[in-house]
């Protein structure tokens, strides 16, 4: 009864983080007014000292030293931190500029990639249904690069930087959360540099220009990184894989369906049939997912 409880809480937890990423749009056009390089910077400060502090007070400061102590751990997750950083800059900037469809077709294409990756990088094997799901996934973007009128850069940018992330993650030994509060101090000091040179030179820390209400806003930046990682880590440990797997489409689907309704950003037919092969692949890829784990129990089972 009591595991039945905390799977269930666990997959609750993970719906919740899912939906907060897949919201998060809305939160970055009520900062329209600040610069984008302003708010990554002010994300990365932030989500760096909330992090920092809840690890201290779970953990002390053992947490940091762990990993300081090892200098090729440290080095792959300063690595890391550099990617997400860097995912999370044009992430903002494409939300803050329009792109808001583009942006969540890149997080649709990220579960196929990292099956890529996985076959490039560590040697796993795809069962035919999964090519078929990454070949209908290729269709779907070279579609939209010769229809649409253009090549989806930024969704190909952000699956690749979050995939690479995710890569250079798989082989750094450390605990979740513990990984991303060391990723965020290695940015911390350029963020907090950079912060204090925009402010010398304009504005840049916090800024009469754009408000109080949007200093505030900067500051639970940093929260609102911080949080769906946390419950994101809290459910993995709780909830099967399988079902994390189907769960994370629910942040891109939120994602297009603001920017078609809330942002109004253009969704004609030549978008939805590339994007059509795309869902597609993710079906197919999805539901090879679950019948793979099923036999897996059933296996067990046995």
């Amino acid at each position: 009864m009591i595991d039945i409880a905390r799977n269930r809480r666990g997959l609750w937890i993970a719906v919740a983080a899912f939906v907060i990423w897949g919201l998060m749009p809305l939160y970055w056009y009520l900062l329209r007014d600040v610069p984008s390089l302003q708010i990554v910077l002010h994300r990365a400060l932030w989500c760096a000292i909330l992090v920092a502090a809840w690890l201290t007070l779970r953990r002390g400061r053992g947490w940091l030293r762990e990993v300081v102590a090892q200098p090729r751990l440290a080095g792959m997750l300063a690595l890391s931190g550099t990617l997400i950083a860097a995912n999370w800059s044009l992430y903002v900037w494409a939300v803050n500029n329009g792109h808001v469809v583009e942006a969540s077709l890149g997080y649709f294409i990220n579960p196929l990639l990292n099956v890529l990756i996985g076959v490039l990088f560590l040697r796993e094997r795809l069962s035919p249904p999964q090519w078929i799901a990454v070949a209908l996934a290729a269709c779907g973007v070279l579609w939209l690069t010769f229809n649409y009128g253009s090549f989806p850069w930024i969704a190909l940018c952000l699956a690749c930087s979050f995939a690479l992330y995710g890569l250079i993650r798989k082989f750094a030994a450390v605990e979740a959360v513990q990984g991303l509060g060391v990723e965020n101090l290695f940015v911390f000091g350029p963020a907090l540099l950079a912060l204090l040179w925009f402010e010398f030179h304009g504005g840049g820390f916090f800024s009469l220009r754009w408000g109080g209400w949007a200093d505030v806003l900067l500051v639970m930046g940093g929260a609102l990184t911080a949080i769906p990682l946390i419950c994101f880590a809290y459910a993995v440990r709780r909830v099967p894989l399988s079902v994390v797997g189907v769960l994370q489409y629910i942040g891109p689907t939120l994602q297009l369906l603001l920017g078609v309704f809330f942002f109004g950003e253009a969704f004609g037919v030549d978008r939805a049939t590339g994007f059509g092969f795309i869902w597609l692949g993710l079906a197919i890829f999805a539901a090879d997912g679950v019948l793979q784990s099923r036999r897996r129990i059933v296996a067990q089972q046995a």
